[in-house]
């Protein structure tokens, strides 16, 4: 009992380090960043006449929306195992990258939507001034997506990399209103609307962009096997260990920020229970040294001659 709780101590006293909190202070700089952004396209766009802008503060609004679900994620996948969940909280974080494709999805939706009931509209072209908005939002928004997309790549999390796409798809959304403001206002009368397809081209754009953060994002849910490399790189190690004859099946599944390996491994048939015992243990503790995101390694441990017989 005391192992247990010195065990689980020692998991809550390293928190600060997991992972899960480079991503946590990247999600709030973008939190920060998207609720001034929001509000200045949002006043700029009703002051200048611009549907593209109060697009643009509607998408911003949406990913401050989706920057809390992402840190409400990634808080719950940080936390230690318990008995009602083993293998600890890390779907938690897929999860949440689901939701936020899901949201951006929508956020898409309701801006083509309004962009059509605008282009049908007449009105007025937009104001010059927000043209030097859209820059300013451009470089913000870029600047942040790599900022965020560097520490999601570090820290192999895809709701963080769903986090850096809001903002790339911000500065898309930007960019195309850029275009169509200066269409609207060189083209002059007749081109009032241009800044409005501006919006609809974004809005695909943001569809495109959240179903390449949905895609990988269900598939972690779901357990799909990760990369041929890292199975590739685990087989190498494990059969590098002394005892190992041959090794059959290499499960390997993403929990969070973690890997769980399962492992058929083949010694010699005429070794003793403890023997067997003590080569997996070396097997599991070589993975581990080799590859620090690997959280747990089961072996499973075949006899020679039973390879033998199915040959």
């Amino acid at each position: 009992m005391d192992t247990n709780s010195s065990s689980m101590t020692h998991i809550q006293d390293s928190r600060p380090t997991h992972p899960a909190y480079k991503g946590l202070r990247s999600t709030f700089v973008g939190i920060v960043a998207n609720t001034l952004l929001a509000a200045i396209k949002g006043i700029a766009g009703i002051l200048g006449n611009s549907y593209a802008l109060i697009a643009d503060a509607i998408e911003s609004t949406t990913d401050i929306a989706s920057s809390f679900i992402v840190w409400g994620g990634l808080k719950i996948s940080a936390l230690p195992p318990d008995d009602d969940h083993p293998y600890g909280h890390g779907k938690a974080e897929p999860l949440a990258a689901v939701v936020v494709s899901l949201t951006l999805i929508a956020a898409a939706i309701i801006i083509a939507i309004q962009c059509v009931r605008e282009i049908v509209t007449p009105h007025h072209a937009p104001e010059p001034f927000t043209l030097v908005v859209l820059v300013l939002v451009v470089v913000t928004k870029e600047t942040l997506f790599r900022f965020v997309f560097k520490v999601g790549e570090e820290v192999k999390s895809i709701a963080v990399k769903s986090d850096a796409w809001h903002h790339r798809s911000d500065a898309i959304t930007s960019a195309a209103a850029f275009i169509g403001i200066s269409v609207a206002l060189i083209g002059g009368i007749g081109y009032e609307s241009a800044d409005d397809w501006a919006a609809l081209f974004a809005s695909s754009i943001i569809v495109f962009n959240a179903y390449r953060i949905l895609r990988p994002a269900i598939n972690e849910v779901m357990d799909a096997a990760p990369s041929s490399e890292l199975e590739d790189a685990i087989r190498q190690v494990a059969q590098g260990v002394q005892g190992v004859i041959a090794l059959e099946k290499c499960f390997i599944r993403k929990m969070g920020f973690a890997y769980y390996v399962d492992l058929h491994v083949t010694v010699e048939g005429a070794l003793s229970v403890r023997h067997g015992h003590d080569i997996a243990r070396q097997v599991k503790e070589t993975i581990r040294t080799s590859h620090p995101n690997v959280a747990e390694v089961l072996v499973h441990i075949e006899p020679s001659d039973l390879l033998n017989e199915r040959v």
